[in-house]
């Protein structure tokens, strides 16, 4: 299984490597990182797309004309559309979400961004967001590329996570911390 895990990982590399210097050479980087993160988004969303294009028997030109549509209505760049339809042809559209995340995290490398997740106990609106990316690009030094996520089971506070450090202001942890010296005790 890890062999698979490993082939599945250095493949979905290579093609996001390929999709990178493909858009490099076109100057078409930011518009398609853009498009991958909606389309990233969709596969997340969607669990009808998500199982088109994972599912092995579906047929080619079933995939290629759902990615089409799609293609259309959120106005790719020709060259992502070929792309897609390049791995549907080499029977690698299963890859397409690895794929992208890898091609979204190497232009986030090439910008000189590092990554950071925010998982908040209450809705953010994007000026909070914003505010929050702003703080810690300051205090790392760098600009940061924010994963957000809303999880109310947090019950109260913030959990960030910049790189190996995270700070954890949630309620659910202190909780959890109190709970743990109760038992111990």
């Amino acid at each position: 299984m890890s062999k698979n895990k490993n082939f599945s990982d250095t493949a979905a590399s290579r093609y996001s490597l390929a999709l990178y210097e493909l858009a490099e050479e076109n100057k078409c980087i930011q518009e398609i990182e853009s498009q991958s993160t909606a389309l990233i988004k969709l596969i997340d969303q969607s669990k009808d797309f998500k199982f088109i294009i994972s599912n092995p028997t579906n047929k080619k030109e079933d995939q290629i004309n759902i990615l089409n549509k799609i293609s259309e209505h959120y106005n790719f760049n020709i060259f992502l559309k070929k792309f897609l339809c390049f791995l549907v042809e080499k029977r690698r559209l299963f890859f397409l979400q690895n794929i992208l995340r890898n091609f979204v995290d190497i232009c986030s490398k090439k910008k000189g961004e590092v990554k950071a997740k925010l998982i908040a106990a209450k809705q953010l609106n994007n000026d909070e967001v914003n505010k929050i990316k702003d703080e810690l690009s300051k205090d790392f030094s760098n600009k940061i590329k924010l994963d957000y996520r809303h999880d109310p089971s947090l019950v109260g506070g913030l959990i960030i996570q910049v790189g190996s450090v995270m700070i954890d202001t949630s309620i659910k942890s202190k909780l959890r911390q109190l709970e743990n010296k109760m038992i111990g005790n």
